[in-house]
């Protein structure tokens, strides 16, 4: 009995250890499987404060540059592509016209360069989802281009010196996923296998760790129910294996905002001497087998979506633009609310 109560006490002592808010600032990204190759990718954006996002369309055949250090990455975009973009300034995520969705999340461990890289191309931050998602189709080229690694990344800082941090989910129209996270120099690429969710820290080996625990738990038992990056995974993950399974694509992005919500952390939500915890500012859904691009800002009456099919992506067409500031009372599809634009100057 003695025996029992130590693996209790050691099992409680554990839970309590990982369902400790970190200080670091929390996004959510799931993935949903449905049935006839329908996947909808839906992540969640939390800040301390409102991140102002807006809505581009890209056409293919643009040209476009990495960085304006010498030397940057240059390229042709090969496809069409809708992005998140931030401060009007860099791209957060994005989807192509072939469904290969690409999201960064905050990950503070992160070290991107070390003395081997940085004689390569620049490449900023502002635009690294963007040429990924410019040039590629598949999640298994993302890994080759990856893999090459003929570039040094790196970018500036934003509300008030903040550095971007990151790591990133990568899913194509297959469903196939991995996560890349850089580490001194180092790209460590991983394949999410049956894993369907990704948060923040720690680093990918270590929750994956984490996960595994609480499979064996079994989360119809119990699920760790605090804000923590584990926490919101482990949560992600279970129930993005325990719900419905559906064809229908309104109904599984439905399922995905369901599941988002139950990882979002609470708009407003503080706690007493933990400055950083976030809150949801917006949510995303990426039906990547219907090219429909969802945005879900926390403060608006409802969410809404960007058609990729309907949107002229040829080369020469314009830029368009969604502003989210202006546009607050859309829900349903809001091509109609895309207008012509410049390009969004990069914060390189």
């Amino acid at each position: 009995m003695k025996h029992i109560k130590k693996i209790v006490a050691a099992g409680a002592l554990l839970c309590a250890a990982l369902a400790i808010p970190a200080k670091s600032d929390a996004c959510s990204r799931v993935l949903y499987q449905g049935k006839d190759s329908l996947y909808v990718v839906g992540r969640s954006l939390d800040w301390k404060t409102p991140i102002p996002t807006n809505l581009y369309v890209y056409p293919k055949g643009m040209k476009k540059v990495g960085s304006d250090k010498p030397g940057a990455v240059t390229w042709t975009s090969k496809y069409g592509a809708v992005y998140a973009v931030g401060y009007d300034g860099g791209i957060t995520e994005g989807m192509n016209e072939k469904g290969l969705v690409i999201n960064g999340l905050f990950c503070k461990g992160t070290v991107y360069n070390n003395d081997s890289t940085e004689n390569r191309p620049p490449m900023s931050l502002a635009m690294f989802v963007g040429w990924l998602l410019d040039m590629n189709e598949t999640t298994d080229q993302v890994v080759e281009v990856l893999k090459e690694h003929n570039f040094s990344i790196g970018g500036g800082t934003f509300d008030n010196g903040t550095v971007s941090a990151l790591h990133w989910g990568v899913t194509d129209a297959t469903g196939k996923s991995v996560i890349f996270e850089f580490d001194n120099g180092k790209i460590n690429i991983y394949d999410m296998g049956d894993i369907r969710a990704m948060t923040n820290d720690p680093n990918w080996p270590s929750m994956k760790a984490i996960i595994a625990y609480w499979d064996k738990i079994g989360g119809k038992n119990m699920l760790p129910g605090t804000v923590s990056s584990p926490d919101r995974c482990v949560r992600a993950n279970y129930f993005a294996h325990h719900v419905e399974e559906t064809a229908d694509p309104s109904l599984a992005v439905s399922i995905t905002k369901s599941i988002m919500g139950y990882v979002s952390v609470p708009y407003t939500y503080l706690i007493q001497g933990e400055p950083n915890v976030s809150s949801t500012q917006w949510r995303s859904y990426a039906d990547l087998k219907n090219r429909r691009y969802y945005f879900d800002i926390v403060t608006n009456p409802g969410y809404y979506y960007i058609d990729l099919n309907k949107c002229n992506l040829k080369k020469g067409a314009p830029v368009m633009k969604l502003d989210t500031s202006k546009e607050t009372q859309i829900i349903g599809e809001a091509n109609h609310a895309l207008y012509k634009s410049a390009p969004f100057t990069p914060m390189y």
